[in-house]
């Protein structure tokens, strides 16, 4: 019986090429959207899943409170470290202090190359499970004895064993490498370390910090089987309180579960964060999907007149309804099946361009049984949606009215159609509404006046004692070539100031807490970088009293209230300044967010040298100048800089990302709806043959035919336009809500949108309706 049903399938598939062909493309582009989101989504829900004890890992962070709001930041003091291990240790079974990522340079030989590395204590390796390749985990309890990941040992040994060889660090620390693990995943949150480096070594400079004020460093902790994420957080977040007097601190412990997809925290609690974009293109993938289906399902009924006959042949003859329902089920398997196939095919070939948009590395296992698994639950699952109503509504015709001639569909059987044809296009709309504006916001972002020039300006890591030696006669150097405007010494990039300090002033209140973003800098580094000095001067290489100096922000001299604060005097870790300058508002955080208080001291601990390039010269011949320069006095590094305005870029790209995948799935989602709207305004125009021919005998013109044929499809995109806005708004405006810093909502893109949304229509049908008209009436009339 089934293979009866599958050979009629197939018959009418051949029978009807055209609007088969429109059902199979729909169905494959709609399933294709579908499973690239399906892999995207899982791929964000396995992230970290490489460690072995990822349920029972957690980072501790810092709730800090200021002015009755709660920051929770990711950065912890040294000491906590030692405190819960003395007083906890039967919660937890290991703990591992963390730096952040930094770049070194590596040599072996004649080889030197940069990679990023990260300072770990030695239960580092245990806790999160490395797979080793060679050596062991208890490696990194000998200070000089570091791990290196298998693309470092590639890259410095090629095919050799590196077990047991000297790798020198920034051309002044040797280590012996003491074994090789594979590369983290790139779902991982330390998939950028590519070696990992011994807490105890002396060159670590974290493991000799002991204030509780400073927050350095990271610390992740595996929990004892048994024990509480709550409880525990709840027993130990008044560590630092003894320890610090000047704010109020608590820890908490953020399970590294969902350390990645719940990042935004409110009042000392994680709210959500990445999570978000799950839960969107989620539902984004199910809308596309299910316009795929609208497609098949329109068609097959809006053609349930051509098939009556066979329906009524069939009852006559003894077919039950229930088998009916499923030949009409088997041909939508059989499309369905046919277009998995294709979207398959459309897939991998798109991977790998999906992956550059989303910034992912995403493979398909071919090899996991459980991949073909899911993929034949959502072929037929697919297949079962869309040739539901069909089946039912088909099998539900009556045979004496079919066989007598009876039989009319009635002017309501289009109302469901209708209905299906607005619920496509109110998704399309409102998918290209909410594209628009977080285009609109990403926009906003960048356009925002930063108080500093951006373009131009690189940074490049002083990693070696060469390098840091030679700072001055580089700097003479280029600028003698031309190469540079200017260049200057910063603890900081520019791109973003990562320091968090409280300072002193005369009437501060004993009760308020302020944070400040502080910054080590040369005089140099306001002419660098070009900031807008707003009061007073800059710092000059010329006054020896500039040494205890500063200059703060517009936002520092607000938070301050002094009226004048030319000549003020601050004190900061012990330390009394003067200030002599204020400088606008530098946006070196969130573009999203108001600036912060900050300010500038001539500070020796500058491991960053900013540079301004030559505006006059060709970027490439600029970088390939100071290359040379950079060699000539630092011939064991390599040349890394940095600019910038692209680190700068990073910081609104998770928006922009998001906005050009929304922006690709919505152009999807809009074909997938015009090439239902084309096949069922091709059939429109077939089923009223008869009715054009008369009219075009009794003198109507192409241009009243085409109106009419246009008219009730242009009207449903009217219907749709009007739901999606008021749905799209709603949306949009709650979305909005989580920026300080944001656009606001105005009718041009509603009504740009739903304009665009006619005007596909009009096009999308014209095609049909204007053939249809330009028909010879007495061909339509005799085909009658």
């Amino acid at each position: 019986m089934w293979r009866n049903y599958l050979k009629i399938a197939w018959r009418n598939l051949k029978r009807n090429k055209g609007y088969s062909f429109i059902n199979i493309a729909g169905l494959a582009i709609g399933m294709a959207v579908a499973m690239l989101i399906g892999l995207w989504i899982w791929d964000e829900l396995s992230f970290n899943s490489s460690f072995d004890n990822r349920d029972r890992l957690a980072q501790v962070m810092l709730n800090q409170t200021y002015e009755g709001e709660v920051y929770t930041g990711s950065t912890i003091q040294m000491p906590l470290a030692e405190a819960l291990l003395t007083g906890y240790a039967s919660d937890f079974k290991a703990i591992s202090l963390v730096s952040r990522n930094n770049n070194y340079i590596l040599s072996v030989r004649e080889k030197n190359l940069s990679g990023i590395g990260i300072w770990v204590q030695s239960d580092f390796p245990a806790m999160f499970t490395l797979k080793m390749l060679s050596g062991n985990y208890n490696a990194l309890r000998d200070p000089s004895t570091i791990l290196v990941s298998s693309s470092l040992s590639k890259a410095l040994f090629g095919d050799e064993d590196p077990l047991n060889k000297s790798l020198r660090i920034d051309n002044k620390v040797d280590m012996v490498i003491g074994g090789v693990y594979e590369d983290f995943p790139y779902n991982s949150t330390f998939r950028e370390a590519k070696m990992l480096l011994p807490w105890e070594n002396e060159e670590n400079w974290l493991n000799k910090q002991t204030d509780w004020t400073n927050h350095s460093g990271q610390l992740f902790v595996q929990m004892n089987e048994g024990s509480d994420f709550q409880v525990v957080s709840e027993k130990i977040k008044s560590i630092p309180t003894p320890h610090i007097d000047k704010w109020k601190e608590e820890i908490i412990l953020h399970p590294m579960s969902k350390l990645y997809l719940y990042n935004e925290f409110e009042n000392g609690m994680a709210v959500g964060g990445r999570i978000q974009f799950l839960w969107l293109f989620g539902t984004i993938g199910i809308a596309v999907l299910l316009l795929a289906c609208i497609n098949f399902m329109n068609l097959s009924t809006a053609r349930s007149e051509k098939r009556s006959k066979e329906v009524g042949i069939r009852k006559a003859v003894g077919s039950a309804r229930s088998q009916l329902i499923g030949q009409f089920l088997s041909e939508a398997v059989v499309v369905t099946g046919l277009s998995v196939v294709i979207s398959l095919v459309l897939v991998r070939l798109s991977l790998p361009f999906f992956n550059v948009f989303a910034e992912k590395q995403i493979i398909i296992s071919w090899n996991n049984p459980t991949f073909w698994l899911l993929l034949l639950a959502f072929t037929l699952f697919t297949g079962l949606i869309s040739g539901s109503y069909p089946a039912f509504y088909l099998s539900a015709f009556k045979p004496v009215k079919i066989l007598k001639g009876t039989f009319s569909a009635g002017r309501l059987a289009t109302l469901p159609r209708k209905v299906l044809v607005v619920i496509q296009f109110t998704v399309s709309v409102t998918l290209i509404i909410c594209t628009l504006i977080v285009f609109q916001q990403v926009q906003h972002a960048k356009n925002r006046m930063t108080g500093f020039t951006r373009e131009g300006l690189i940074t490049v890591g002083i990693n070696t004692p060469e390098l840091r030696k030679h700072v001055d006669v580089i700097k003479n150097d280029l600028i003698q070539k031309g190469l540079i405007e200017n260049m200057a010494l910063a603890s900081q990039s520019p791109a973003h100031f990562g320091n968090n300090n409280s300072i002193d002033w005369s009437g501060k209140d004993p009760g308020l807490v302020v944070f400040f973003r502080n910054v080590g800098v040369t005089p140099d580094f306001g002419k660098t970088i070009g900031w807008d000095l707003k009061r007073g001067r800059d710092f000059s290489g010329d006054l020896p009293g500039d040494s205890t100096a500063i200059i703060i922000n517009e936002n520092a001299a607000a938070v301050m209230g002094f009226e004048d604060p030319l000549g003020e005097v601050v004190k900061f870790r012990g330390k009394e300044y003067t200030i002599i300058g204020v400088t606008a508002d530098m946006l070196t955080q969130s573009p999203y967010e108001p600036g912060e208080p900050t300010f500038f001291t001539i500070d020796d601990w500058t491991g960053l040298i900013v540079m301004r390039l030559n505006a006059t010269i060709p970027i490439r011949d600029a970088l390939a100048g100071i290359d040379t320069v950079f060699k000539k006095f630092n011939p064991e590094s390599p040349f890394d800089f940095s600019f910038v305005d692209s680190d700068y870029a990073r910081k609104y790209a998770n928006e922009e990302r998001i906005g050009n995948l929304a922006g690709l799935f919505a152009i999807l989602a809009v074909f997938i709806s015009c090439l239902g709207l084309f096949g069922l305004a091709s059939f429109v125009a077939e089923q009223r043959t008869k009715e054009i021919g008369i009219r075009k005998v009794l003198g109507a013109s192409i241009a009243g035919l085409w109106k009419m044929l246009s008219r009730d499809f242009v009207m449903l995109t009217i219907i749709a336009c009007l739901i999606s806005i008021p749905l799209s708004f709603i949306f949009m405006n709650n979305w909005l809500m989580q920026y300080m810093y944001r656009i606001t909502l105005t009718w041009e893109v509603f009504a740009a949108a739903a304009l665009g949304a006619i005007v596909l229509t009009l096009l999308t049908v014209s095609f049909q309706a204007i053939k249809a008209a330009l028909m010879n009436p007495v061909e339509s009339l005799r085909s009658e």
